[in-house]
């Protein structure tokens, strides 16, 4: 045998080997990170822990102390696909990404809007909802208004909840105005109720239903929402086996309708006010 066969056969040994080698280390590591992702920790545990906080119609507190609304019914069916129980863990808005990112749940199903800030932190499943933004005014603070650009002074206060997309939409879109942040959606409701503010905005149908609430008190200037933006579930990075569940969930139920139907019952039906009023 010539030495160039025999370097040349050594070199072809060493490459299977190297290659034999990569390919099981490889298969060992996707295991590994199969192992180790929440999707696989949740079946063990038999529980999804969700984290999310409350805006009408998304998830709210009914007259008997339940978690109601859109977001919780994904959240059960979510987990009823999953073989597993539901355990609903409410946190305040402006907290809730650093409380994913410690562990404290398994994923925010809040109607959380998709941004590249918001990317930076976390991963987001494909959306499985849109929600738009809409601006409700106070008709004895700022009467007979019909555009943003009517709002978009010094002398107007709107009210927005801290750490929302309505917040960027209010910077973006009402960058003089004078803005208002609150923690709770209750109390930044209040203060347009009490004419501190002169308008709020928020995704609808908040505005839509506080319109037909407090007839008298306050409108919509316009009649369309000023924003589109799509909703996903968030979840901690580096858990490829997680998010590939959830964009099927969301396919497979968007393929039976029952995201749609959910959605319709919740954002453009009364039927459920008479559970939390």
């Amino acid at each position: 045998m010539t030495l160039w066969r025999t370097v040349t056969i050594g070199i072809a040994a060493i490459v299977l080997i190297v290659g034999v080698s990569s390919a099981v280390w490889a298969g060992d590591a996707r295991l590994e990170l199969a192992q180790e992702s929440t999707l696989e920790t949740v079946l063990q545990r038999k529980a999804l822990r969700v984290g999310f906080s409350t805006f009408k119609p998304w998830a709210m507190k009914s007259k008997n102390g339940d978690f109601i609304g859109f977001e919780i019914d994904v959240a059960k069916r979510l987990a009823e696909d999953m073989g597993v129980e539901v355990r609903f863990i409410p946190t305040k808005w402006d907290g809730i990404i650093p409380a994913l990112l410690t562990g404290k749940f398994d994923i925010i199903i809040g109607g959380m809007g998709i941004t590249p800030k918001r990317n930076l932190k976390v991963n987001f499943s494909d959306p499985y909802e849109f929600s738009g933004m809409s601006i409700v005014a106070n008709k004895d603070v700022a009467p007979d208004k019909s555009d943003l650009k009517d709002f978009n002074n010094e002398s107007t206060t709107v009210s927005v909840r801290l750490g929302t997309t309505a917040e960027k939409a209010a910077g973006n879109f009402l960058p003089k105005a004078r803005m208002l942040k609150f923690n709770d959606e209750a109390a930044s409701i209040q203060e347009l109720l009490n004419g501190k503010a002169a308008c709020l905005i928020a995704s609808n149908p908040l505005p839509e239903n506080l319109v037909k609430k407090y007839p008298g008190k306050l409108y919509l200037p316009l009649q369309a929402d000023f924003t589109q933006e799509p909703i996903g579930f968030a979840v901690r990075k580096g858990d490829p086996d997680f998010l590939n569940f959830l964009n099927n969930w969301i396919k497979v139920t968007n393929s039976e309708g029952w995201l749609e139907a959910r959605y319709n019952y919740w954002f453009k039906t009364d039927e459920w006010q008479s559970l939390v009023e």
